[in-house]
């Protein structure tokens, strides 16, 4: 059973037990700070925050990309008892001041570059703003005076730490788990994202089912490049290593393929966690091409050998990921079917978990060893899981949850709060998918994005975009209801296409080459009728989905 802790009280132990260790890295510069230097970093931001009035329970708002000014700016926010906002840095800045505004925030850490682009008047509650990268006042209230406090920091910090900050002055505050920790606004696929209060408890939830499984450990080595304003890489490629002693080096770049991997290989992760477009980029650009060639295919077509083949691929793939990983873990969303069993195929270490923001995020996971394909994992022995359907093991239904991780409710909005939980605690997911009686989930698509077809079928779109999108010259898809028709809404790989010399003139009759084709491996009523083609890539949430409700009518 997994035993909770006091979420802030976890970090004050970890700090201390854990002073001497290699603590956070940015890749690719020289920087690594111990959990010492981490932990008087903190202490000197405390200063700063009582120094401006900033109370327990205050909102304090950040907006940057990820970086170690970053970690110790969140870190410090909730260690003193204040409320962290997160802002994900790709948000507009209209969104941004609306979040701030909305959110309470007394304080504003951003970027430089961020900042540039926000209008001061409109921010109606903050005190003042602090540059994330270098602590200057960018601005403040007539009298607060942030610049003299900024001044008289260091005086003050030695005045409290006359014999320098050591181990045993790490002391936090006692605040119940029961109180707000984080606000998270979602950035959400279906309009204007909401703000997620999410408690001590759920936070503690999830870094405390990661110490319990033994994600992160002391002196394990983890590499961070999903952003860390989203719930998925907060929890786990942050929080729980800070909890455990693990030493973090943040990415700090955009993870494409080609920079991931150099990353992955210097850095020897020991666990990886990551999106599904990560491994189908990989699958699809590296390991498709190779296994598609005619002697490749007819060789994997001989008993044994195939083994054989499939085992080298395996060693070369493990190679590319760091070669000392436990497992890769995949969420964020649904992993692409055929290269699920294709990675299945090769027993590669690869599990996939079902989360969202009002869980903190995490509902369900299993160990890659015990992991049953096509699933979401099992439910985690603090969470509770249903399927709103008269036979859940086979009738997709809505999935709802309730336990230890599950949301206090949106900020400032009881209506959205009560359209998501119910009387009895359940949370309404909106993900459809069936469940077995030990409580492993399996996925089918949104609820509101399931198209009802004329002889009453329930067409999951997702399902056909996985298929879909794994076709030639495929780089993204849509699958929408047209007039009673599906028609696939499709961003060529133009990349390819100019490899082998098809010019924009014979997309047309490429992508009808492409419709036949899928058509053959879907069902009767899950048929494309038509395929338009889109000049651009669609736009996406900073999680990188789409933004689906931009594209349907």
């Amino acid at each position: 059973m997994i035993k909770l802790q006091n979420f802030i009280k976890i970090y004050e132990k970890s700090f201390i037990e854990n002073w001497d260790l290699p603590c956070l890295s940015e890749y690719g510069k020289r920087n690594m700070m111990t959990y010492g230097d981490f932990a008087t970093s903190i202490a000197l931001t405390h200063v700063l925050f009582e120094s401006l009035g900033i109370l327990p329970g205050d909102k304090i708002a950040l907006c940057g990309k990820d970086s170690a000014d970053w970690v110790k700016a969140y870190m410090a926010t909730v260690t003193y008892g204040a409320v962290i906002v997160p802002i994900l840095s790709e948000f507009n800045p209209l969104d941004i001041t609306h979040i701030v505004n909305h959110s309470e925030a007394k304080l504003l850490i951003v970027s430089d570059s961020i900042w540039e682009h926000i209008e001061p008047e409109a921010l109606l509650n903050v005190k003042g703003v602090l540059s994330l990268e270098t602590r200057n006042v960018l601005h403040e209230m007539a009298d607060v005076e942030m610049q003299r406090h900024i001044r008289l920091l260091k005086r003050r910090f030695n005045r409290k730490y006359p014999d320098g900050y050591t181990s045993h002055d790490v002391k936090y505050i006692d605040r119940d788990n029961k109180e707000v920790a984080e606000i998270n606004y979602t950035s959400g696929t279906t309009g204007f994202s909401k703000g997620v209060m999410l408690t001590g408890e759920n936070l503690s939830g999830n870094v405390c089912f990661g110490i319990n499984s033994e994600l992160h450990f002391r002196n394990s080595r983890a590499l961070a490049f999903l952003p860390l304003a989203h719930a998925y890489g907060c929890a786990f490629d942050m929080l729980t290593p800070l909890a455990t002693g693990s030493h973090i080096t943040l990415l700090c770049k955009t993870p494409s393929p080609r920079v991931l991997l150099k990353a992955l290989a210097d850095v020897r992760p020991n666990l990886v966690i990551c999106v599904p477009l990560i491994l189908e980029k990989i699958y699809k650009n590296q390991i498709l091409p190779m296994i598609s060639k005619g002697t490749m295919r007819w060789t994997l077509a001989v008993p044994f050998l195939d083994s054989l083949i499939y085992s080298k691929i395996r060693k070369k793939l493990i190679d590319a990921f760091g070669g000392e990983f436990e497992e890769v873990i995949v969420g964020g969303a649904p992993l692409n079917h055929e290269v699920e069993e294709f990675l299945h195929k090769i027993k590669f270490p690869f599990t996939v978990g079902y989360g969202m923001t009002e869980c903190g995020p995490l509902i369900s996971y299993t160990p890659w060893r015990k992991f049953v394909v096509g699933s979401s994992g099992r439910t985690l022995p603090i969470m509770e899981s249903k399927i709103d359907s008269p036979d859940p093991e086979n009738i997709p239904g809505e999935i709802c949850v309730r336990g230890t991780n599950r949301m206090l409710g949106y900020f400032k909005n009881p209506e959205a709060t009560a359209a998501v939980i119910d009387g009895e605690g359940w949370l309404h997911t909106g993900d459809m998918g069936t469940r077995t009686p030990d409580g492993t989930l399996f996925l089918r698509g949104r609820s509101k994005t399931m198209i009802l077809s004329a002889s009453g079928q329930n067409i999951y779109p997702e399902e056909i975009e996985a298929k879909l999108n794994n076709m030639p010259f495929v780089s993204e898809s849509l699958v929408v209801d047209r007039d009673g028709k599906l028609t696939a809404l499709v961003y060529p790989d133009f990349e390819a296409a100019d490899k082998l010399g098809i010019s924009i003139s014979d997309m047309d009759s490429t992508m009808e080459n492409v419709r036949t084709e899928l058509n053959k491996i879907v069902a009767p009523y899950e048929k494309i009728a038509k395929i338009v083609l889109m000049p651009n890539e669609f736009e996406k949430t900073p999680k990188r989905s789409i933004k689906r409700f931009l594209y349907t009518r």
